[in-house]
């Protein structure tokens, strides 16, 4: 019985592995903007520091995945 139990253990964390890895692939690199590609307001520094790459201000990146949620 133990080795059913380690064999999932096993696909559990090669699929946290794979799941992660897939995760860094999609953040955003780079320098990014200081205005937001949709709105077009600055995007403060803090935030910036906080997400390298960011290309969109916080209310435009919430209405991205809210969208994205609903499909």
């Amino acid at each position: 019985m133990a080795d059913d139990i380690d064999r999932a253990q096993a696909i559990n964390e090669a699929l946290q592995a794979d799941a992660m890895r897939d995760w860094r692939l999609r953040q955003p690199t780079g320098p990014g903007r200081s205005e937001c590609e949709e709105c077009g307001e600055t995007i403060p520094e803090k935030r910036r520091q906080a997400v390298p790459g960011c290309r969109l201000c916080i209310d435009c990146q919430r209405a991205l995945e809210a969208a994205r949620r609903r499909i």
